[in-house]
């Protein structure tokens, strides 16, 4: 037989063996593909009907009570979120846009302040914008200090609040808002009379300025309540912040009962008071300095004596640390500087801390990474400020600032938390007779006690001075509006 001949045979004689093989490749590729194709079907289905009804599906892969998130070993899940309140329908008469001023809680009650206004006038709120031009130059905006998804959807159903204004109220489109300030303690007839029918006009008015816009009293008692409402839940420090505040309370905790020192002796108080009580002549200059620097403080020339015998600067430490004395504060007491930078640095603390040793700070407490996010951010380092006084067991101001009025306001609101509200004005007057030789140390002691004992925060009704009401109480540091229910405050109303 010739070679090729049988080579050709050999051929095809191999042949059918390799076509069943091939065939059989083909038949598994077949499956695998159909199967792929048939669990990619599946899992979209699965998804466009979980998107379509939730539960549609649970029955074919899940026990019908069973949820398809939850694992075969876990038998816990995370509690849903509160459902959302329903939204407020109404006929929104213009957009509110706020630009607040000044620190962190004068900001914070200028907020609950517009949104009372928005509610009162039917607006619609744009996220408010907060300064930074003041002497604390923070760039903070408003979500970097508040929870502003919570601060929207949480008053939804009191008014509409919008991140920012549509397109065509825009300066890029040529919209020019009226920019103007409120008149400053006004009530709800200024603002139904003089401000409502501008906004028929204007459709969008910028207020400029925003602190005390808002009368504290002769206000109805829905907004009272809402001015509450917005202070105490809807405006929520950022996740971060809250995180770091509640470490900072835990290790204060962990240690024991401790006090909040308020301890406003920090340069712009001091600079903008005029008060330089136990400040070098070098200190004193510099203070005038900063003063003079700043040309939207009106007063320049400051007798500082003058202010101090009036009750209207801030105590200074080595002043602090005998009214706590006096006032029979163990020296063991555990004591949380809430502050900023003292004027004079730690030597104005040392007679501070040689009574009471256990002085503690935030950058004491904390790792300096921890608090690096913060760091020139002086809003942010305040908000966690106000969190350890809310949260401490005896909160303590060296001066009734807007710091003080609103931690007080919420330790009340918290169930009348003790808050010890210090005469300056009957203090000074006491530590120069006791520092003269006037008093001795037992009759100062008992002096200052005896004019304290109704000043630790128990409830009472907010003072009224009518057409005065920079000298009234304010409204923050007693809402009694919203304490009444759930305490006794029997006592009459005081008036001057």
């Amino acid at each position: 037989m010739d070679v090729r001949s049988e080579n050709s045979s050999l051929r095809w004689a191999k042949l059918p063996g390799q076509v069943i093989q091939r065939t059989r490749l083909q038949v598994w590729f077949i499956r695998v593909c159909s199967t792929i194709l048939i669990w990619t079907c599946l899992v979209q289905l699965f998804t466009v009907g979980e998107l379509w009804h939730p539960r549609f599906f649970s029955g074919f892969f899940y026990p019908i009570n069973a949820s398809p998130r939850m694992s075969n070993v876990a038998t816990t899940t995370v509690p849903l979120p509160p459902p959302l309140p329903p939204p407020r329908n109404y006929t929104s008469n213009g957009f509110l846009k706020v630009s607040c001023n000044g620190g962190l809680n004068q900001m914070r009650a200028a907020i609950c302040d517009m949104v009372t206004v928005a509610r009162l006038l039917n607006l619609t709120l744009v996220v408010p914008e907060l300064d930074k031009t003041s002497f604390w130059a923070d760039p903070s905006d408003f979500d970097d200090i508040f929870n502003v998804e919570h601060f929207i959807d949480s008053l939804r159903d009191e008014i509409r609040i919008v991140k920012r204004l549509p397109k065509k109220f825009s300066r890029k489109y040529g919209y020019q808002p009226l920019q103007m300030p409120p008149v400053s303690w006004s009530s709800e007839k200024y603002y139904l009379e003089q401000i409502l029918p501008l906004f028929n006009k204007y459709k969008v008015i910028h207020f400029n300025r925003t602190d005390t816009r808002l009368a504290n009293n002769g206000v109805p008692p829905h907004l009272q309540k809402l001015r509450c409402r917005v202070n105490f839940h809807a405006l929520k420090f950022t996740p971060s912040i809250e995180a770091l505040g509640n470490k900072l309370v835990n290790i204060l905790h962990e240690k024991g009962p401790f006090m909040a020192l308020h301890l406003r002796y920090e340069m712009d108080m001091l600079a903008f008071s005029g008060c330089t009580h136990g400040c070098t002549t070098e200190e004193s200059e510099e203070l005038k300095r900063l003063r003079y620097a700043f040309p939207w403080w009106r007063e320049k020339e400051i007798v500082s004596e003058e202010r101090r015998s009036q009750g209207l600067c801030p105590l200074t430490p080595e002043e602090v640390t005998l009214i706590l004395r006096a006032l029979a504060f163990d020296q063991n007491t555990q004591i949380y500087i809430a502050s900023g930078e003292i004027y004079g640095s730690e030597k104005r603390l040392a007679v501070l801390r040689d009574t009471f040793p256990r002085i503690v700070k935030k950058e004491t407490l904390l790792d300096p990474d921890e608090l690096r996010q913060f760091q020139n951010h002086s809003s942010q380092m305040a908000a966690l400020d106000f969190m350890v006084s809310v949260a401490s067991n005896i909160f303590v101001p060296s001066y009734d600032g807007n710091m003080a009025k609103l931690v007080e306001g919420h330790r009340r609101y918290l169930g009348f938390k003790k808050s010890v509200q210090l005469n300056r004005k009957k203090l000074v007057e006491l530590i120069d007779l006791h520092q003269n030789g006037t008093l001795s140390w037992e009759e100062f002691s008992s002096a200052v006690k005896s004019s304290h004992a109704e000043r630790m925060g128990r409830p009472k009704r907010r003072t009224i001075i009518t057409e005065k009401p920079k000298e009234e109480d304010y409204f923050y540091a007693n809402p009694e509006e919203c304490l009444c229910e759930m305490a006794n405050c029997s006592n009459s109303p005081v008036s001057k």
